[in-house]
Order: structure tokens, then C-alpha cells, then sequence
């Protein structure tokens, strides 16, 4: 975590009223998906066809979520300690609660804002700030418009282009007006007194990045799967991948009470809460982020790295070029990877289904020259990472010299070649619409094959058939 913003002048005591913003309209006990009960819909012929259309749509099931009431309540499933904590309402800040949505369906959307106004205390919550992302859709436009002009604290706003969820949360983040920024997803239901301990975490520090434990809704069923154990904390593994983790022990013997806070190396990035002075002092977020999944991660990441005025000065004394003149000048042999998404990481066949292409050369020495195998996918890359490039390479470059998958005459196995500045025929491969890869100079197609007298598996060129055994795809991650 970043070093803390420089403390600003105490809060001034407030007076207001603690109830929540809305009250929660009465909701039978009787009614689809109360208390978080699941609700299976025994549907047929277009009712079935509308609510298959409503998960095509939307990947979540809206066609009940429509007949779901947008007030309803939640069991309580935590820690009874949690009830027992106390609050100075008068001194907590505020905050703006921001959601940011883009085509988002009606239900979802609008039982997130009624749940946040009838769950939050009206003297803590300043605004909700609603950043439309350019949606499209027509109940979006001036039937939202007309249905949040009578709720209390609400704003709309809509951009005039699409920027993605991080330039959408930082246009309601510019706009905001509470001392804190509390982010949620547009598809949310809050428990009474889920915001009080977020806004208590950064009363005690500014510098705190608060996530509150997130529950369950399943996508199908509405379901609420919320559970009262210890909540998990977040990591991220090495393909820079947001992870979900039990909670160290070094963590619980620091923790006096099984309800105090946890502290987490990242977090979910969906919801959290933070001072807006801290959020801006930090950078808030990188706007060259067209699209959520990494922001979480570089914002859990931020280091400060000193002065570096010195190396800048000394940069434009000497008149640096660029990286990009170094290599197209000075290393012009270096095979820069194309920014071809779909076309880079593990090549695996469809008929195997867990098996890859696998090159493991015997040492650093002898990269080329040896047979392309085929081994179960392990997500790791290095012997498993491959590119398929624009000149219809398939390139193994994880290592120095770069080498080629080819195809000597006459020959039928994949062997590795050093890869020429334009692709020679025999090293050529033509990834088909289907899946297949074609080589073109010989007229085959790459087969999984078992390998005679063996249990291990190779491909091959055969000649081109329909069998999932010479359907290939690429993938970035297991």
C-alpha cells in the first residue's frame, strides 16, 4: 500500500438522521426470491425461449429477475459479533456511492439503487452518482432518466462515448461531492450495515482502501449463498490474475476479534470504498484502461519510486531516442510479438481437449532441431507458449534465437528451425476458420496422433479430414 496522503483538518461533527435514505417497501414472505430463497421458474415453449434469451443477453437469468420485487431483503448471514459494533454517525464521513453500468438490465439495475438508499443511514450517504457508459439500450434512456428523477440523492450521469468501466467510474469520481468514494457494480444487493464499517475503517485512516466481504447471488436462481465463516482475502498469481485466498495465519494471530479488519496484498476491484482525497492524491485510476480486470491489481500495486527528475534531465542532455528507434535501428533482428489477441498461448487440440503443443529443448544451446510433442496443458507457458503470427508463423519465443515450427521434405513430424525474416513455405501453417492448421507446401493438415508403442501423444501432418483431432485453438490461460 501507497505511503498515506497528508492528513487533512479535523471533521466537523454532523446531525442527521441515521434511518435509512428510503424505506424498504413491505415484501411478502410468499414472494419469488424473498429472504434470498432460490426461485426455479418450471417453464416452457416461449417463456423457456424468453428467459434463455434473457441469460444470452445478459449472462444472468433476467427473466426472473423481472418478476424478483427490486426491495427485497436478505437473510442475515454473519458474524453475530458484527451487530455489536458501535458507530459515531456524527463523525463518520460521507460518502458517493458510484455505479457505473453500460447496457445493463432494468431489474438488476434498479434493485442495486433501492438497495443502497433503503440500507444506507441518509446522514453517512451524500449521493448516488449513476455513469451511464453510453448504453444503447431504450429502457435505458428516458424511462431511467424518469425513474430516478423521483428518488432522493440520485444523479444521473451519461457519457457522450464509450470509455469503459475505469474512465466511467472516474467521470462519477470527478463529480462526486462525499469525502469518500464507495464504488459497487450495477448488479448488487446490500445488506442493512454493510456501510458503516467501510466508512469507520477510513475515519480511523485515510490511507485505508476498504472491500467488504462480497457474497453470492447466483446468476440462475437468485439465490443468496452468503456465509457467515471467515471471508477470504485477495492475491493475484503470476499471468497477473486476481486471485481469491484463505486468510494467512500470520493474519489471524495479528486479529484480536474474528470480526476486526483483514488485510489483503489486492482486492476485487467491483467494490471498495476510499477517501477521495487519498484516491486522487494516489493518481486515481490509469485511464488508458479501456476495459475492466487489470485496474484492481495496478491500483493494489501503487509504489511511489522516488525523484527521477535527474535521469529525465539527463534523458533529454543526451538526446535519447526512444525504445522504438533501439529497435528499429539498433536491434532490427528482434521479433517484436504482435498484439494479436486469440493468437498467442497454448495451441490446444480439440479432439485431446487437455493436450498442448510442448517444445523442450535439451538445453539453451540446442533450441532447434528437435520434435514439437504434444503434453497435458499445464497454463505455465515457457514450453507451452507459442505465436501465431501475420506471415503465418507459429513462433517459440520464449527463448534466444527465436526458432520456427517447420516441416522437412518428405517428412510428415513437426521439428523447430530458426525462423527467417520472411517465413519460409515449409514454416507455414494456415489457421482455418474450423480450426485446423494447413500446410500448405506439403497439403496436410496437423493431426494428434499417439505415438507408436508409447502413451504420449505428437502431432503430425495427415491429410485434411473433419476430425476434432485437427482442430487447434489458442489460449491465453488454463
Amino acid at each position: 500500500r501507497a505511503r498515506a496522503a497528508e492528513p487533512g483538518p479535523l471533521r466537523a461533527p454532523r446531525q442527521g438522521r441515521r434511518d435509512p435514505v428510503l424505506p424498504r417497501p413491505p415484501v411478502s414472505d410468499d414472494a419469488l426470491g424473498a429472504q434470498g430463497e432460490a426461485v426455479r421458474l418450471q417453464l416452457q415453449g416461449e417463456e423457456l425461449r424468453l428467459q434463455e434469451e434473457s441469460v444470452r443477453l445478459h449472462q444472468i437469468n433476467i427473466y426472473l429477475s423481472d418478476r424478483i420485487s427490486l426491495h427485497r431483503r436478505l437473510p442475515e448471514r454473519w458474524n453475530p459479533l458484527c451487530k455489536e459494533k458501535k458507530y459515531d454517525y456524527n463523525n463518520l464521513p460521507t460518502t458517493s456511492v458510484i455505479i457505473a453500468f453500460y447496457n445493463e438490465a432494468w431489474s438488476t439495475l434498479l434493485r442495486t439503487v433501492y438497495s443502497v438508499l433503503e440500507t444506507s443511514p441518509d446522514i453517512l450517504l451524500e449521493e448516488v452518482i449513476l455513469v451511464d457508459d453510453y448504453s444503447d439500450r431504450e429502457h435505458l434512456k428516458e424511462r431511467l432518466a424518469s425513474e430516478l428523477s423521483g428518488l432522493p440523492k440520485v444523479r444521473l450521469i451519461r457519457a457522450n462515448r464509450r470509455e469503459g468501466l475505469v474512465r466511467a467510474r472516474l467521470l462519477g469520481a470527478s463529480a462526486a461531492k462525499g469525502e469518500v468514494l464507495t464504488f459497487l457494480d450495477c448488479h448488487c444487493e446490500c445488506h442493512e450495515g454493510w456501510l458503516e464499517p467501510l466508512l469507520q475503517r477510513i475515519h480511523e485512516e485515510e490511507s485505508a482502501v476498504v472491500c467488504p466481504v462480497i457474497d453470492v447471488i447466483d446468476w440462475n436462481t437468485f439465490e443468496y449463498l452468503g456465509n457467515p465463516g471467515e471471508p477470504q482475502i485477495g492475491g493475484f498469481d503470476w499471468r497477473l490474475v486476481f486471485t481469491w485466498h484463505v486468510v494467512p495465519e500470520r493474519e489471524r494471530m495479528r486479529m484480536r476479534s474474528p470480526v476486526d479488519v483483514i488485510r489483503s496484498p489486492t482486492m476485487a476491484g467491483g467494490l471498495f470504498a476510499v477517501s477521495k482525497k487519498y484516491f486522487e492524491y494516489l493518481g486515481s485510476y490509469d485511464t488508458g484502461m479501456e476495459v475492466w480486470g487489470g485496474e484492481n491489481l495496478e491500483f493494489s500495486f501503487r509504489e511511489p519510486f522516488g525523484d527521477v527528475t535527474e535521469r529525465k534531465q539527463l534523458r533529454a542532455r543526451l538526446q535519447c531516442k526512444d525504445f522504438r528507434w533501439f529497435l528499429e535501428n539498433v536491434y532490427p533482428e528482434l521479433h517484436v510479438p504482435e498484439d494479436r489477441p486469440g493468437f498467442f498461448g497454448m495451441l490446444q487440440n480439440k479432439g485431446l481437449k487437455d493436450y498442448c503443443f510442448d517444445y523442450n529443448p535439451p538445453n539453451e544451446n540446442q533450441i532447434v532441431g528437435h520434435q514439437v510433442l504434444l503434453y497435458l496443458c499445464h497454463g505455465l507457458g515457457q514450453n507451452q507458449f507459442f505465436e501465431y503470427t501475420s506471415q503465418e508463423e507459429i513462433r517459440y519465443n520464449t527463448h534466444q534465437p527465436e526458432a520456427c515450427i517447420a516441416v522437412e521434405a518428405g517428412k510428415d513430424v513437426l521439428i523447430m528451425s530458426l525462423c527467417q525474416e520472411t517465413a519460409p513455405e515449409n514454416q507455414k501453417f494456415t489457421l482455418q476458420e474450423d480450426g485446423s492448421l494447413f500446410h500448405a507446401q506439403s497439403n496436410k493438415c496437423v493431426q494428434a496422433e499417439r505415438k507408436a508403442f508409447s502413451d504420449s501423444f505428437v502431432p503430425l501432418l495427415r491429410d485434411c479430414t473433419d476430425s476434432e483431432h485437427q482442430k487447434w485453438l489458442f489460449k491465453e490461460h488454463m
